[in-house]
């Protein structure tokens, strides 16, 4: 059956001297792979739609298996993501955790939403570390993590000096700080900010300044989310990890 989805290329694979598989997270359909036989050739009409981050049109041949890439059309081809390092670096991060953490052919137009918007903002040039948060923190429920944003995760209120708990899941307040001896002590600003990528429309983000300090601990509570929930173990957190060392 041949469908036309729109997608965002988020994984290639080499196959053979020249084909790719392509993994695509599109609107229509969700992620789907399909082959994209000759797009290493570079005369072939698939080369230039089957790079990483590509936005477009894509027609492809659906079945039980893998699929077949027929044709595609270029809508935005993200060129700046693959060409600086570190908007390279991130864009990498986004599409990887997009793809382990959806399932094939579960369609999700809000997901998908999300991942363009996240990467036309770096692009953009737009705070590369602010908007992983932001994407982090969105894709949490995706991953099964539901943290207790709305008060405290153990006596429900709202009011008062807070911390964050991992073992606990969310925001835990100066009554019940005993509960957990590892408790990670955050400013209001970080509350403030935690709560609002998590809730908030991407879409209504504009220019947002916020301190190295600030960034340090939204970076601590939400990888310890990632690290003790959600099993991830990906090369590209790994390979940003690192390029966070030569930063000054």
């Amino acid at each position: 059956m041949l469908r036309k989805v729109e997608g965002i290329v988020i994984r290639t694979i080499d196959y053979g001297e020249t084909n790719k598989i392509v993994n695509l997270f599109t609107r229509e359909m969700g992620k789907i792979g399909v082959m994209a036989r000759g797009a290493k050739k570079p005369q072939s009409r698939l080369t230039s739609v089957s790079q990483m981050f590509i936005y477009g049109h894509f027609l492809v041949q659906t079945g039980t298996g893998l699929g077949t890439l027929q044709q595609g059309e270029i809508i935005n081809s993200f060129r700046g993501l693959r060409e600086d390092l570190e908007k390279s670096a991130y864009s990498a991060y986004i599409v990887e955790l997009t793809d382990k953490l959806t399932e094939e052919k579960k369609t999700n137009p809000f997901l998908f939403e999300l991942l363009y918007q996240t990467l036309n903002y770096i692009n953009e040039g737009m705070d590369l570390e602010i908007l992983t948060y932001i994407y982090e923190m969105k894709m949490l429920n995706i991953a099964g993590i539901y943290p207790k944003l709305d008060g405290c995760v153990h006596c429900s209120k709202t009011q008062g000096k807070f911390a964050f708990s991992i073992r606990e899941g969310g925001f835990i307040c100066h009554r019940c700080f005993h509960i957990d001896p590892n408790l990670i002590q955050i400013s209001p600003a970080t509350l403030k900010l935690l709560r609002l990528f998590y809730y908030f429309d991407l879409h209504r983000l504009g220019k947002i300044s916020v301190k190295d300090t600030t960034k340090k601990e939204l970076k601590t509570v939400i990888s310890s989310l990632y690290d003790e929930y959600s099993g991830l173990n990906l090369k590209s957190k790994r390979f940003l990890t690192q390029l966070d060392r030569f930063k000054p």
